[in-house]
């Protein structure tokens, strides 16, 4: 029970501490209006510690900040060995002498590009087609297609869930694994032909479809104005995309080619380009299918991104380019594209007369590889998670639609 001397003890002690709080906030509440690089002081906080250890024996709890914590930076566990990745994937219908090789120097990225959802899904697969002329009636050239065969093939492409796609589709997947059609079709029309052949012969799938063509232009210092005035309205048309074929275009180049002759093919093909139909070209189309190492270094040095051969050997994937290091004496006409040291810059291309035939092998190839990877998903992700994730980042998710 509180008596009356107890109650008085109690307060003289408050005061004790009170009034000479109270007189120093007298004295010196002007300073600390005028200074203002001066801590203040909390007085009320003062007189509630004062009241509280007089009346109870305890001051009032103080709040102790946490000390900064760092965001943990993801280690590798060295005590977890990664899974080994699995073989490159081999399609069944790949000849002996025919390698798949792949070209992503970094091992993290290739599998992050590969297992991005936002991206284009294991087994997509591109079909390059090479046009040389479209006969009315019967093939008037070796190389040329008649035009019934040619709708049979444009028609088959479509119902068997084939698209068309341009040049700069085909770079951005291939080096990045951009988004393109999970079954992709490039049509490349070599050589020259005035609007008249594209309008009649592709540019009715450009309305129904949406397909672009390819065209691959020969820069002859002789070209006409009428045809080159016929060029630039394929470009302002939009559906016609320019890449490289060349400027003497009948000499191959090879391993003898002299530097000069190969600057002038292809540096000078671009530089024509640039100048007469205002388009610069990232593809060179190798005339007559001829390339050398030399060659692609220098197509390299001059900015282009692929190349195309004349050798059909296979379609393509991302990071998933099948060639050859020596010939093959069942097929001497295919140049061994290994020594050239360029995958990307010796991409293989189906004839268009013999495209048709092999729609099956192409669209089972891409299946197949589908397939593979689906296989070998959970061991390709835990290596990424163990190895690659605290370099490359996590694997993003599904962007909303």
């Amino acid at each position: 029970m509180i008596t009356q001397h107890s109650f008085n003890r109690r307060n003289r002690i408050i005061w004790s501490f009170v009034l000479p709080g109270m007189m120093l906030l007298s004295a010196c509440g002007s300073s600390f209006n005028t200074v203002s690089a001066q801590p203040e002081i909390d007085l009320t906080k003062q007189f509630q510690d004062a009241l509280l250890t007089a009346t109870y024996g305890v001051p009032a709890p103080t709040a102790t900040p946490a000390p900064p914590t760092e965001t943990p930076v993801p280690t590798v566990d060295p005590n977890i060995t990664p899974p080994p990745l699995p073989e490159v994937y081999r399609s069944q219908f790949l000849k002996p002498v025919d390698i798949p090789r792949t070209y992503i120097s970094d091992t993290c990225t290739y599998l992050k590009n590969r297992w991005d959802p936002n991206k284009s899904a294991p087994g997509t697969i591109v079909m390059p087609i090479m046009f040389h002329g479209i006969a009315q009636e019967t093939a008037a050239k070796e190389n040329d297609i008649t035009s019934t065969n040619f709708k049979i093939l444009m028609k088959s492409l479509n119902e068997l869930g084939f698209q068309a796609i341009n040049m700069k589709q085909f770079v951005d997947f291939m080096y990045d694994n951009a988004k393109i059609p999970n079954r992709s079709v490039l049509l490349i029309v070599d050589d020259r032909h005035y609007a008249q052949y594209f309008d009649q012969n592709f540019k009715p799938y450009y309305d129904k479809w949406g397909w672009p063509v390819i065209n691959a232009w020969i820069s002859f210092k002789d070209n006409t104005q009428d045809l080159i005035q016929d060029q630039r309205n394929l470009v302002a048309a939009g559906y016609v995309d320019y890449q490289a074929h060349g400027v003497v275009h009948n000499i191959p180049i090879g391993n003898n080619s002299t530097d000069e002759y190969i600057k002038s093919e292809i540096v000078g093909s671009k530089e024509s380009m640039q100048r007469d139909i205002g388009v610069t070209p990232i593809a060179y189309i190798w005339p007559g299918g001829g390339f050398s190492k030399r060659g692609a270094e220098i197509a390299r040095e001059a900015g282009y991104k692929a190349g195309f051969t004349t050798n059909p050997r296979s379609p393509v994937m991302y990071n998933w380019i099948p060639q050859a290091d020596e010939v093959d004496l069942q097929r001497p006409g295919y140049a061994p594209e290994g020594p050239a040291g360029d995958p990307m810059m010796t991409l293989p291309r189906f004839w268009d007369t013999d495209a048709y035939y092999r729609l099956d092998e192409v669209r089972l190839t891409g299946k197949e590889a589908a397939a593979a990877a689906e296989q070998s998903k959970a061991s390709e992700l835990a290596y990424y998670d163990i190895v690659c994730k605290a370099k490359t980042g996590e694997i993003p998710t599904l962007a909303a639609q």
